[in-house]
């Protein structure tokens, strides 16, 4: 019997596969767990459209993260701070933080989990954090830290 998987089983398929298992199993198992439905011509199409849909969401995404990559071109993001002796930061620069100050000061939505600093961010100056948005898709950020 065919069946459209509705979630991952290990061992028989991943979500959203149409694959051949056995009568019983299937009947027994599969079915009564909602794990998995059977590939009649409705359920195929209905797997199809959203196959479809999925591709077009991945292909806005992509989109957006390449104009996101490129408006950060040309921008300094500043970031005020407060400092103890000797120029050293109380703390340390987070993502969150340049994440924030992305969104304040140029309107350039970027998640805090998108940005990788090699090391943290720790006394006053200018800094190159990049950004990493997936489908190979980077982008640097300038980061200009200051007393405030």
């Amino acid at each position: 019997m065919k069946v459209i998987f509705n979630t991952d089983v290990k061992g028989q398929g991943k979500k959203g596969e149409l694959k051949e298992v056995s009568d019983g199993y299937a009947r027994n198992y599969l079915f009564p767990r909602k794990l998995a439905a059977e590939a009649t011509a409705d359920n195929i199409n209905a797997l199809k459209v959203r196959e479809k849909a999925k591709a077009r969401q991945t292909e806005l995404e992509k989109a957006r993260a390449i104009e996101n990559s490129k408006k950060l071109e040309g921008v300094q993001v500043i970031i005020r701070a407060k400092s103890g002796g000797a120029g050293k930061l109380f703390g340390a620069v987070t993502s969150e933080a340049i994440s924030k100050a992305l969104r304040e000061q140029y309107d350039i939505d970027i998640e805090k989990n998108k940005i990788v600093q090699g090391e943290p961010i720790k006394s006053y100056g200018s800094y190159t954090v990049k950004a990493k948005f997936g489908y190979e898709i980077s982008g640097n950020i300038n980061l200009l830290v200051v007393e405030g």
